[in-house]
């Protein structure tokens, strides 16, 4: 969706900056790249255009996509692929498209629930023929997030880490805190902190969506991955005993509203980017963010702070041991094909390779599942912090409002995100949010179907 790929007008092009600014500051990069490094020879074999439709423009990842393209046309020569930039309204051209019966031969997609639809219409090609390089590039877990009906119609090509906290280093150092390991002591953190000067919390509540990944990474940290996936499909109802206790947990950090950077009121007027701003400007108005990755571009695209000695990051601490706290949250772009030929094959089995990942991760604002893409192929310490847990997940989720209906998942002030919104500006509202989420939830089900 949309909020995906935004980002921020900073972060996106700041991804180069961060690759050589960062890697300066940590000395460099290592030289492996791929774990397992085969030469694949050149096959003239296969013949065939391919075209494709993306979401990448020239601010926002078409340059390294090209690149990936570069690099697969000198292995399959006799393969074109035809790549076309259509950036944020990938989804409405699609669906444009497909009924129209002229979609792209292939097309990456950002919302499961877009291909699970698409699928169900018997639109999408299954990549069942792509089996084998799957199953050694992905673990299950990687891998169930691309089937749809017990068949395998996409596979995540390149992923966010969105289970992460960003910290001001200064204001960690002054008061005397580290990065904690569990959410009791990130509250804990919270109040020495304040009691040091900063307000701990930095958070851009004018965007609703930034308030659905605070809710989504503590739900998943307190209830694990099978509970989480479905209350993503509804099969939970929002009056569930779980959603209220992840509320609560979420209350605790929007009811310290003294402790937040401009109190409840900036909250609800900041704007993601003005949330990372706030925390690594100068003089700096507050400690952290929960946000994914691409945090670090609008750092360093916006502010002054260095890398290592002025922002950092650590994965979200445990809620509750035994939920799997290594279980990972991303949002992702997702690799379908609406037709079958074998110059779409060879692509297809080509993007699932280590080595096509590791061309685009090299340059920086890449994560990926690709286990046998080796992390120091990354550019620069934090990087490899941010995107090599994505490698070894044995529990992966995808983002929760990415899998629901748009009108109750991803839709400006209504759903999710307006709701959510009024949680940040009353959060001992709990029951009321909880019956409001369910009513709207279901009624964009009960229209989806």
């Amino acid at each position: 969706m949309r909020r995906r790929n935004l980002r921020a007008a900073g972060a996106v092009v700041a991804v180069v900056a961060l690759a050589i600014i960062v890697a300066a500051a940590f000395g460099g990069t290592s030289k492996g790249a791929v774990k397992s490094t085969k030469a694949q020879a050149v096959n003239t074999g296969v013949k065939g255009k391919v075209s494709f439709d993306g979401i990448w423009t020239s601010s926002t990842g078409q340059k390294p996509f090209q690149a990936v393209i570069d690099a697969f046309h000198k292995k399959y020569p006799n393969v074109t692929v035809n790549y076309k930039p259509v950036g944020n309204n990938l989804p409405t051209v699609l669906a444009t498209a497909v009924a129209g019966g002229h979609p792209p031969d292939m097309a990456d997609i950002a919302q499961p629930g877009t291909i699970k639809q698409f699928a169900n219409q018997h639109k999408l090609k299954p990549i069942t023929y792509a089996a084998g390089v799957l199953k050694q590039n992905f673990s299950p877990a990687w891998l169930s997030l691309g089937k749809f009906g017990g068949k395998q119609y996409a596979f995540v090509f390149k992923a966010a880490n969105k289970s992460l906290v960003w910290y001001n280093v200064p204001a960690f150092k002054t008061a005397g805190v580290k990065s904690p390991k569990t959410f009791s002591q990130l509250l804990n953190d919270a109040k020495t902190i304040k009691a040091s000067g900063t307000p701990a919390y930095s958070i851009g509540g004018a965007e609703g969506w930034t308030l659905t990944d605070l809710f989504e990474n503590i739900y998943l940290r307190t209830f694990g991955p099978a509970k989480y996936n479905a209350l993503s499909a509804h099969k939970i109802k929002w009056t569930d005993p779980s959603v209220t206790t992840a509320l609560k947990s979420m209350a605790k950090i929007l009811g310290d509203t003294s402790n937040i950077a401009g109190g409840t009121a900036g909250a609800l007027q900041d704007s993601f980017n003005q949330s990372v701003t706030n925390a690594f400007g100068s003089p700096a108005k507050a400690a952290m963010v929960f946000e994914a990755d691409f945090v670090g571009g609008v750092i360093l695209s916006q502010t002054k702070a260095k890398p290592k000695t002025g922002f950092n990051t650590f994965v979200w601490p445990q809620i509750t041991a035994g939920a799997n706290a290594k279980a990972v949250e991303i949002a992702g772009d997702l690799m379908v094909t609406f037709r079958d030929t074998p110059a779409i094959r060879a692509f297809v089995k080509y993007l699932a390779s280590a080595q096509a990942a590791a061309i685009w991760a090299k340059q920086g604002g890449f994560g990926t599942g690709n286990h046998n893409m080796s992390a120091s192929v990354y550019p620069d310490a934090i990087t490899r912090a941010t995107e090599a847990p994505l490698l070894t997940a044995k529990s992966v989720v995808f983002d929760m409002s990415d899998n629901q209906p748009p009108a109750f998942g991803s839709t400006a002030g209504q759903g999710e995100w307006g709701l959510f919104q009024k949680f940040l500006e009353k959060p001992k509202n709990i029951s009321g949010i909880q019956k409001q989420l369910e009513t709207a939830a279901a009624a964009a089900y009960k229209k989806k179907k």
